[in-house]
C-alpha cells in the first residue's frame, strides 16, 4: 500500500537534525532563500520513477513554494537526452537523474556541473556516510551527482524448485553434494542445466541476452575468473584465456534460458518471470518490488543472493557488481543551478529519500543506512532481499567509471552479441573488441585514462583487490 505523503513523513525515521530541524526541512528553508518562485524547477527523469520523485517534488513544492515539473523519458535513453540538451544550449532541465554508470561522459561532455562549492556550503557534516555506494557520484576528483537508487546485480532463484526434497535429493546423487544457491557461476551453470526441463514445462533461467545488457553478466563472469579487465596501464586483457573461456560459458548456457530471452527487455524479463516457470533470474530491487507486489504470482517464493563470483588460488572470489543506479545531477545548462542543487539535497535526505524508495509502484532501491529500518520499505521488497541488497552495495566491484564508459561497454556489448550469435568466435570477438579498446584510450587521452583506471581499481573491494591479477 502507497502511504500518503502525511502518514509516509510521520512514520518514517526521519534520521539525522541539525540546526534544531531535520535535515529535509533545513534544506528546504535554504532553498526558499534562494528560489524565484515564479520560476518552476525542471526535472528530467528516467521511465518508471515519477512514483518514487512526485511525492518528494510536492514536499519540495508544499515547503518551499516553487513549482517542480518532471518529464520522463525512456529509461536507456535519459543520459542521451541531458547530452543532447547539453551540446544544443537549451535549458530545458534544470536537475536530471542519468543512469550513474554515464556520469563520466557527461562530464566530459560538460553536460553537468560540479557540486563541491555547493556542498561545502548547505551538506551537513558527514552526510553522506550513511550512503551504502558512491563511487558514481564523483569524477576526477570532483563530485557531480548524489545516488539515489542501489542498483547492486543480484540473483532471484525459484524457491519451490530449490527447496523440494526430491529435487535436492536427486541433485545430490547426481553431482554428490547438496542443492543450495550458487557461489560460482560454474555450480549455477550446473544448476540452470539441472532445472532447465522445457517438456515439462519448466526453465532452468531467465538471464539477459539483449546487447544492451548482455556485457553486464559477461563482466562478472570475467571477473570471477580472477583477472583485471585493463592492465594499469590501460592495456586490455579481456581478449586472454578468462574472458575467452567466460564468453564461452555463457554462450553455452543460453540453450537453457527460456528462449525468447533474447528478445525481453528490462520490464519484460519480469514479467516473464513472473510465471513462476524459470528456475533462476538476474536483476535489481526493482526487479524485487515488481515480484514481490501484492498481485505478483511470485511473491514470497524466492530465494535471493549476489551474482555469483569464481575460484581462485582455492578461494571463492565474490563478485558483486553495482552497474546501474540513477543520480541526481544538475545541468550545466540550468539557470537555477543552486536552487537545482539544493532540490538534489533535499531527494536525497533521510525522510525524503526513505519516502521515495518506499513507493511500490516505483524503482528507485533503498542506498541509505535508513531505509533498511523503514516498515514501508521492508514491505515492498521484504527483509531476506534487504539483507542481501545490502550487503551486495556495501561490497560491489564498481562500474567502468572513465571517460567513454559508454564507448568501451557499447563495443563490448556488440562483440559479445556478435559471438552469441555465431557471427564470430569468441576469441575473434573480443579480441576485436581489445582493438577498439585501445582506440577509445587513445582518443579519451591514455595519460588520463591511466590515472583514472587506477583510482577505481583502488576503489574495488578489498578482496577483489587481494585476488584479481594481470596477465603476466
Amino acid at each position: 500500500m502507497t502511504l500518503g505523503l502525511g502518514a509516509g513523513l510521520g512514520a518514517m525515521v526521519v534520521g539525522p537534525a541539525f540546526g534544531g530541524a531535520a535535515i529535509d526541512v533545513q534544506v528546504a528553508a535554504q532553498a526558499r532563500e534562494v528560489a524565484d518562485k515564479s520560476r518552476p524547477l525542471s526535472v528530467l527523469l528516467p521511465q518508471g520513477s515519477r512514483a518514487n520523485l512526485g511525492p518528494v517534488a510536492a514536499a519540495f513544492t508544499a515547503q518551499t513554494g516553487v513549482k517542480v515539473t518532471l518529464k520522463e523519458v525512456h529509461i536507456d535513453q535519459i543520459n542521451a537526452e541531458l547530452m543532447l540538451n547539453s551540446v544544443l544550449g537549451e535549458a530545458k532541465y534544470d536537475v536530471a537523474l542519468p543512469a550513474t554508470f554515464g556520469v563520466a561522459d557527461l562530464v566530459a561532455a560538460g553536460a553537468i556541473h560540479p557540486l563541491d562549492n555547493y556542498a561545502a556550503r548547505y551538506e551537513p557534516k558527514e552526510f553522506r556516510n550513511a550512503m551504502l555506494y558512491q563511487e558514481g557520484d564523483r569524477f576526477d576528483g570532483q563530485t557531480y551527482g548524489f545516488q539515489t537508487d542501489g542498483d547492486a546485480y543480484v540473483m532471484f532463484y525459484h524457491r519451490e524448485m530449490l527447496h523440494d526434497p526430491d529435487t535436492q535429493a536427486r541433485y545430490a546423487d547426481r553431482f554428490g553434494y547438496s542443492l543450495a544457491t550458487p557461489n560460482t557461476w560454474e555450480e549455477l551453470d550446473r544448476q540452470i542445466r539441472f532445472f532447465n526441463a522445457p517438456a515439462a514445462g519448466r526453465y532452468g533461467g531467465l538471464l539477459f541476452r539483449t546487447p544492451g545488457y548482455l556485457a553486464w553478466e559477461w563482466w562478472v563472469r570475467f571477473h570471477a575468473k580472477g583477472y583485471w579487465p585493463l592492465s594499469p596501464d590501460m592495456t586490455p586483457q579481456i581478449a586472454e584465456e578468462a574472458g575467452i573461456t567466460a564468453l564461452e560459458e555463457l554462450i553455452a548456457i543460453t540453450d537453457c534460458l527460456v528462449p525468447e530471452t533474447s528478445s525481453l527487455g528490462l520490464f519484460e524479463n519480469w514479467s516473464r518471470y513472473a510465471k513462476g516457470d524459470v528456475y533462476c533470474n538476474i536483476g535489481w530491487g526493482g526487479t524485487q518490488k515488481y515480484l514481490n507486489a501484492p498481485q505478483s504470482p511470485m511473491r514470497g517464493r524466492m530465494v535471493h543472493g549476489p551474482t555469483p563470483g569464481g575460484r581462485v588460488r582455492n578461494e571463492v572470489l565474490p563478485a558483486p557488481y553495482f552497474n546501474w543506479g540513477w543520480s541526481f545531477v544538475v545541468s550545466t545548462a540550468s539557470t537555477q543551478k543552486e536552487l537545482g542543487y539544493l532540490f538534489a539535497l533535499f531527494a536525497v535526505t533521510p525522510a525524503m529519500s526513505t519516502l521515495a524508495v518506499r513507493q511500490p509502484d516505483g524503482f528507485f532501491d533503498p542506498y541509505r543506512e535508513e531505509h533498511y529500518r523503514d516498515p514501508g520499505v521492508q514491505d515492498a521488497y521484504s527483509e531476506p532481499f534487504l539483507k542481501v541488497q545490502r550487503a551486495t552495495l556495501k561490497g560491489a566491484i564498481p562500474d567502468l567509471y572513465l571517460k567513454g564508459q559508454s564507448e568501451y561497454f557499447q563495443t563490448l556489448g556488440r562483440g559479445l552479441d556478435r559471438a552469441l550469435h555465431g557471427d564470430v568466435t569468441p576469441q575473434v570477438a573480443l579480441t576485436r573488441v581489445a582493438q577498439q579498446w585501445q582506440l577509445i584510450t587513445s582518443r579519451a587521452g591514455r595519460e588520463s585514462q591511466v590515472k583514472r583506471w587506477s583510482q577505481l581499481r583502488s576503489k574495488y573491494p578489498p578482496d577483489a583487490r587481494r585476488l584479481l591479477r594481470d596477465v603476466a
